[in-house]
């Protein structure tokens, strides 16, 4: 029997099961797939403090960039923090974007329109100007899931961390009330509590448990390119387009500039977003936008090579904030699912603070904004 029962072994999971562990709890980790096999696998690492609207999402991503450099040093998988240039396209937008960097309160420099080019050589002319974020990092997504398991199976205790792979949950076991472990294919695992970190399945699988929560799918395109010989691009690169895109509701596509070179030398290009379930057909006028709009930014990238694409599925919650927490609906269930595309950059904190949490510990953040039972039970995401 263990302490901690973890469904999910993507980031968040991973990151949940080895804070668990360092606070020294027994955790039995469940996929129904391989570890990184949804959402995680999909990414492209963002490590982000500059998409965010001051308020507890910031607050959340702001503890979280400070706890992946201390993880960085567990190494393992790869942490560039190569920081964040937002970009602007008109004055009117420039003007936008000091405002909110103002209101965030991070570090951030303003980037006027003739000094782009000690950013970013390579950026296309008659840009009105940025914002450079220091904090903004970038992590390898799936290196990182593998690394925190296997960190908190070795560093902790023999046994203290378990991977149980291939196996659906698909039911809760209860004592009256409360939760006391899940059935699966592979049988009945128990547990003193259920952290529920399934990603864009997280709404199912409360539902498996009579809790309701509105996370939906919101697929989203990447484009690798070939791998260059010299590196064009130095930071993560977007323009404010894709700050509003991250706040948007709409279930239509959104497309805009997300541009960034990894190690092996690829460019990696994004990002769209839509609702469409989880259909996973490739859409070549999608891909075609994204390279445009990249080669708008950068034009260097015209005569580079698109070598492959890959699609994900965000956890969508109408708020756009993530569920982390106890569900006081069903007690011994706790939620780490919901954080849409900023899984990655806020697995840490979310695994710190539940772990806080489970340990009887008062979490370092106000976990009320992320509260599982937010949403009226009827509410139903279109």
């Amino acid at each position: 029997m263990s302490d901690v029962i973890v469904v999910g072994a993507g980031v968040v999971g991973a990151a949940c099961a080895y804070y668990a562990a360092r606070a020294g709890l027994d955790v039995t980790v469940i996929d129904r797939g391989p570890v990184a096999g949804g959402t995680t696998g999909s990414g492209e690492g963002n490590v982000l403090v500059s998409d965010k609207e001051p308020g507890p999402e910031l607050e959340l991503a702001v503890l979280s960039n400070r706890l992946w450099r201390s993880l960085a040093e567990l190494g393992g998988f790869e942490f560039e923090p190569k920081g964040g240039l937002v970009v602007a396209e008109t004055e009117e937008v420039q003007r936008q974007l000091t405002e909110l960097a103002g209101k965030q309160g991070v570090e951030h420099t303003l980037v006027p329109a003739q000094e782009l080019r000690s950013f970013e050589p390579h950026l296309a002319e008659g840009l009105a100007g940025g914002v450079y974020y220091p904090q903004d990092a970038q992590v390898q997504p799936m290196l990182a899931a593998a690394t925190l398991l296997r960190h908190g199976a070795d560093s902790f205790g023999h046994g203290t961390l378990r991977l149980r792979l291939g196996a659906t949950v698909t039911g809760f076991l209860r004592s009256g009330d409360r939760v006391t472990g899940v059935r699966t294919t592979q049988g009945d695992v128990l547990g003193d509590a259920v952290v529920n970190a399934a990603g864009t399945w997280g709404g199912e699988v409360a539902a498996l448990a009579g809790a309701h929560l509105p996370v939906l799918p919101r697929r989203g395109f990447i484009l690798v390119t070939e791998p260059l010989r010299e590196p064009l691009i130095r930071h993560k690169v977007y323009t404010a387009a894709y700050v509003t895109n991250v706040a948007s509701d709409s279930a239509g596509l959104e497309t805009s500039a997300v541009v960034e070179g990894t190690p092996a030398g690829t460019v990696l290009i994004g990002a769209s977003r839509e609702r469409v379930g989880f259909d996973r057909t490739t859409s070549v006028p999608v891909l075609a936008r994204l390279a445009e709009q990249a080669v708008a930014l950068f034009p260097a990238l015209r005569d580079v090579r698109a070598i492959r694409s890959y699609c994900g599925f965000r956890p969508y919650c109408p708020d756009h904030l993530p569920v982390i927490g106890a569900d006081p609906r069903v007690p011994g269930l706790y939620h780490a699912c919901g954080h849409e595309g900023a899984g990655i950059g806020l697995a840490p904190a979310t695994g710190h603070l539940l772990a806080q949490l489970l340990a009887g510990e008062r979490p370092d953040l106000d976990l009320h904004p992320f509260r599982p039972d937010r949403f009226p039970a009827a509410e139903e995401a279109a």
